[in-house]
Parts: structure tokens; sequence; C-alpha cells
């Protein structure tokens, strides 16, 4: 990670009164299913993320403790992950720069298939700084997207969007090389990129778990990964605007990503839902000698190398349901605390003949700062209640994603309703947008 600062403060504290709520609702009720079917992600070996690690500890021990830019030891780095992603089928790109006097590489590695015009990418810068080996910053998140990628090659994935993963240098000098890649990107190429997935010290030794609140779609589906292992997740601050996913949304590109902390101090509530240790730093290996593979935190690791398959597979992978007519209610409706009523947001829909599909579409978008608090159903015309959530996710905050709920009993036409109720108080929040789709 780099050094420069930007700072987004984001907090979300709540107290869950579990058990103040039941809803009420006819007898129909449907359990949604994901809206895309995807393959099933791989459980990414540790083992392996951790032998490229030795590897990347190996080089910076033979090169003069580190492997930063203009070092041999950043150059022997990326002839060892294009290697692997050679071997494995990849068609790799050795792009080069120059700073600060010296050549500066990024390399790109382009999955075979998918659509060519939605690019899903995932990447890690590979320096380190010059004053250690720097295997959390960034061996970690490397080693981890290139373990991701292999996996993608044992399993011959043939994914929906076009698979691109990349390996960034001179980012501790300030994003140099994903400036330079993104820079060089006709608009065109940029328009095509669906999004871009940073991991920038994924095993940190004193490990928080925190997802970067850029674009909600990502960032759900981290949320989702991390829910259903029952983590706990933070809001990303620390490296806001630090590491290689600026450059990329910065050109507007969506962007999202994990992170496990580096200097700031864990508190007492983070260790407590977490683990570790309450007042020290989440990495104290930061830009030190001693960021080492003996420093790495294998939890943390482990569970951010499977979390990125799980995003790989997920957003890229998918197999959409097709669309049909879609109709969608953008206004915003508040939300009332518990003991409130119920928020309610309707929609109208006509001119579409005969009943719902069993595929039908429901796509959400609520801003809320407790998701655990939330009870959402999809309310059909004749009163029928098809749950969509039902107070999961914990801490976490809002709920963007979507759901297929098997509605072939009802009649299309007429109005259909989401209803949205707080179940425990202390939060806020409203119904941002949602969309339904036959």
């Amino acid at each position: 990670m780099s050094l420069s600062v930007s700072r987004r403060l984001a907090a979300a504290t709540a107290l869950a009164l579990a058990g103040l709520f039941a809803a009420t609702a006819p007898a129909a009720q449907a359990v949604p299913t994901a809206a895309a079917a995807a393959p099933t992600p791989p459980d990414i070996p540790l083992a392996n993320v951790k032998a490229h690690l030795s590897q990347f500890q190996t080089i910076a021990t033979g090169n003069g403790g580190n492997r930063a830019h203009g070092r041999a030891g950043y150059k022997a780095s990326i002839d060892y992950v294009k290697g692997k992603l050679d071997a494995a089928g990849f068609t790799t790109t050795l792009q080069t720069f120059t700073y600060n006097g010296t050549t500066g590489y990024n390399l790109i590695a382009d999955w075979p298939g998918g659509d060519p015009d939605s690019v899903l990418m995932a990447g890690a810068h590979l320096d380190s700084v010059s004053s250690g080996p720097g295997i959390n910053d960034n061996g970690s998140g490397s080693a981890a997207v290139l373990e991701a990628a292999l996996a993608v090659s044992r399993a011959q994935l043939q994914p929906t969007k076009h698979l691109r993963f990349g390996w960034w240098g001179a980012e501790e000098l300030g994003l140099v090389g994903s400036k330079h890649y993104v820079n060089n990107l006709p608009s065109a190429e940029r328009a095509k990129f669906s999004g871009y997935l940073n991991f920038d010290m994924i095993g940190s030794s004193n490990a928080g778990y925190f997802v970067y609140d850029d674009d909600p779609a990502i960032e759900q589906t981290f949320k989702n990964y991390f829910s259903g292992i029952g983590i706990p997740t933070e809001i990303e601050t620390e490296g806001d605007g630090r590491s290689d996913h600026a450059s990329f949304k910065n050109v507007g590109i969506p962007v999202g990503g994990l992170f496990t902390g580096a200097s700031r101090t864990k508190t007492s509530a983070q260790a407590q839902k977490w683990g570790g240790t309450a007042g020290q730093a989440f990495d104290r290996c930061y830009h030190s000698s001693c960021d080492t593979t003996s420093a790495i935190n294998d939890t943390a690791l482990d569970r951010n190398s499977d979390a990125i398959a799980y995003a790989i597979w997920h957003l890229g992978a998918s197999t959409p349901v097709p669309p049909g007519p879609s109709f969608e209610n953008t206004a915003d409706v508040n939300i009332p605390d518990y003991p409130g009523s119920a928020a309610n947001s309707p929609i109208t829909v006509s001119g579409v003949a005969g009943n719902a599909p069993a595929t039908t579409k429901v796509d959400v978008n609520i801003v809320h700062t407790y998701r655990g608090d939330l009870v959402v159903d999809l309310v059909a015309p004749d009163g029928s209640v098809y749950n969509l959530h039902n107070r999961s996710g914990g801490s976490t905050d809002n709920i963007v994603g979507s759901y297929t709920v098997n509605a072939s009993s009802e009649t299309a036409n007429g109005v259909w309703n989401l209803r949205v109720r707080d179940a425990a108080a202390q939060d806020v929040g409203y119904i941002n947008s949602w969309k339904i789709t036959f």
C-alpha cells in the first residue's frame, strides 16, 4: 500500500434487539435463490498461496531484502508469476514503464473466452517498499490473486465475462504502474470493464476484515461471502485512495476489494468480534523489515483467498436469467425505526400477459445502517408474500442484491409492493430503489 493518505470516516454502530418482531404473512411463501446461477467457487488451498509467499520471500532474501521498483527482486517476482500463468494457459503481457529513471513492469494475464465487451479484472501490486520484503504488503494480495487465477485454469472455467488479472509495479511510489495501465487504455476499452477487484494486504497479523464500499454490487458480493462464513465486516477506510483501485475508480470503472489493515490500531470492539489484540496495529510490520512470511495471519489469508475466488466466480462466471419486461420504482422511501410501521414501495405492472414466471427477478437497493434489523418482503397483487431478506447479515450495512422468486402462481399485472420493516431499534435507512423483471 502506498504512503499517501485520504480518509473517509464511516461508522455504523447499532444495538440489535432480537426477538422483538415476528412478521405475519399469508400462507404463500417462497424462498428466493440467487438471480444468477454460477459454478461452485473453489476452496483456494492455503498451502498453495503460502508457497507463492515463500517464493517471494526467497526472492527478496536473495536480492537485498526487498522486491522494490527498479530492483532485481521485483523483476524476479514478475518472472515467477508470469511463468506460473504461462504454464496454466493464460495469455500474458509484460507492460513496461519508466519511473525515477528505472524500468517498471506490469503483468497482465487474460483467460481465454468470456464476453470481450464485459471485462472483470482482479489485481494486486507486486512491489514492496525498499525497507523490507513486503510479504503482507503486498505479497499476500499478489499470491492470492495468482492462486485464484490458477484455480480458474484448473477448473477450465468458461466465464460469461472475460477474466483478466493484473500485477502492478511501483504502487508504493504513488500507484505508478496501475495509473500507467489505465491511462494507456483507450476510452472504448475502459468502457468494457464491468469491474476491477483490488487486493492489497489480506494477511495482516492482527487482522481485521474490511470491504471496500465503492461499487454496491461488488461490495455486496464480498459481504455475502463473509456473512456466509459468519465473519462480520466493516467498511474499509484506511486504504481509501491509497491503492491501485483508485487508478481505475478515477476513470469511472466500478471497483471493490478487501483489506485486513495496516498501521491503524485495532479497537476493543474489533478485537472482540475478530480476535487479535486491541491497542495494537493491524500490521505491526507495515513497511518494515519484519514484513516476512512469519508475520502472516494464515486464517485471514485463507478466508480472503477464498473470498477472491467467490467474487470471481459469482461476478464473472454466472449465467444471468434472461430478462423480460422490467418495472422500477426509484423514489426514496424512508424506513421508520422500530417500532414504526413498515415502509412500502409500490410498482404497478401492466401489459404483461399471463402469470409471472418462476424466475421473477427482484433487484433491491436499500440503504440502512444495520441490515440485520430488516425484514424485506415482495408482496404480490393478491397479497401473497415472498420473503427476500429476514434479518441476516449481522452488523453490516445496506442491502444491494438480486433475488429470484417463483411467482408463477401470481398474475403479473397489478400492484406489486416491496415491504420493508425495521425489526429492532436505533438504526435508520431508506429504500433507494427496486426493480421487478418478468
